[in-house]
């Protein structure tokens, strides 16, 4: 999936320019509906990263910090890069939000974020930009580069700004004119010294739909998260305890969390993905929390096989949906299957479960 980085000028024959759109012509052949080149100065987002981290809004995530400032210098985690080739492939499955709204409208039924409907996207994302990488090195010989996909402490969204892909808004999503933010991205690094796009500029202006509509106040300020408070790390990246005074506002969200992405203005341009691996499974759209609350093990495992659910695991499965059923109405079923777990061996699988079932006393 890589090449070594070769620091050496070496690629003074080539026409730059017209490279750079031959890359751009074969990534949308091959499936990417944005593609951009940025240059590797980040200093702007990496003021804002230590500043993050300072304060402590990554909460349990330690990785956000593991590889100190690697992630907003490209050079310093891949020898000789120059510029980084951005990429992203829309994976929006529905065709309107009203769908989305439906789910969040009625307490009984379980809402998966839309990324996570469909097969995990890291393969498909990395075959295809490895793909590319194969297309430039019959273009023009051995060249240095190295696939990410979200697979190594890189800052995506400040890269895909740089190379003009669109803007991080104000719940620090990107946000593109054309396709709104409902897509994934990818990155190659390269010691290419390709012509670097022009930054997009911001087009949040007065909005705040986004800060209005947190469920937990996630968004503290514009452009600035808490993932302490944020419901997908509550449901997805913190593996213990959610704390009590932040279960109510769960809701049915059992992983993930896309309100703000909901009612985003720009997302009123997104179309429905051509990515058939990106369509939901297991009628993960639109399905009860009792359904899945009922699974087994073995069929959680069987159910989310390529799915990016797979690594939250079914201890945390099930703490997430008892969580839902606390703030779904009462009924003589939901109290039944709560009870039915009370005896699971998991602490913390029956934490949850028993503040669940004080919910509906």
């Amino acid at each position: 999936m890589e090449n070594s980085i070769n620091t050496e000028n070496k690629y003074q024959y080539l026409d730059l320019r017209q490279l750079a759109n031959h890359i751009k012509s074969q990534a949308r052949a091959l499936g990417f509906q944005r593609v951009g080149i940025a240059d590797t100065n980040l200093a702007d987002a990496e003021i804002h990263l230590l500043n993050w981290l300072r304060n402590g809004y990554q909460g349990e995530m330690e990785y956000m910090r593991r590889h100190g400032v690697k992630r907003s210098r490209p050079a310093d985690l891949q020898a000789g890069t120059v510029r980084v080739i951005s990429a992203a492939v829309n994976y929006w499955p529905e065709m309107n939000h009203e769908q989305c709204r439906s789910v969040l409208d009625d307490p009984e039924k379980a809402y998966v974020s839309r990324y996570a409907l469909g097969r995990d996207y890291h393969k498909l994302l990395r075959k295809r930009l490895q793909t590319l990488a194969n297309n430039i090195s019959q273009q023009i010989g051995e060249f240095g580069y190295r696939v990410f996909t979200d697979s190594a402490p890189v800052l995506e969204k400040a890269l895909a700004e740089k190379a003009g892909m669109g803007w991080i808004g104000k719940h620090t999503n990107l946000i593109t004119e054309h396709t709104g933010s409902w897509f994934f991205i990818g990155e190659i690094y390269t010691d290419l010294p390709l012509p670097a796009d022009t930054p997009a500029g911001n087009h949040c202006g007065t909005c705040q739909a986004c800060i209005d509509a947190c469920p937990t106040g996630a968004i503290i300020a514009p452009y600035t998260l808490d993932a302490r408070l944020c419901i997908s790390y509550l449901t997805i990246e913190l593996r213990g305890s959610i704390p009590p005074e932040l279960r109510p506002l769960i809701g049915n969200r059992i992983y993930g969390c896309d309100d703000c992405q909901i009612v985003c203005p720009w997302n009123r341009f997104a179309r429905q993905t051509s990515e058939h691996d990106f369509l939901p499974r297991h009628h993960l759209d639109d399905v009860r929390l009792l359904e899945l609350f009922s699974w087994t093990e073995q069929q959680f495992l069987e159910n989310t096989e390529g799915s990016a659910i797979r690594r939250l695991g079914y201890e945390c499965w099930l703490r997430n949906i008892a969580v839902a059923l606390g703030n779904a109405p009462a009924s003589g079923a939901i109290v039944t299957a709560l009870q039915d777990k009370l005896r699971h061996p998991s602490k913390l699988v029956r934490e949850h479960v028993q503040w669940a079932l004080q919910q509906h006393q």
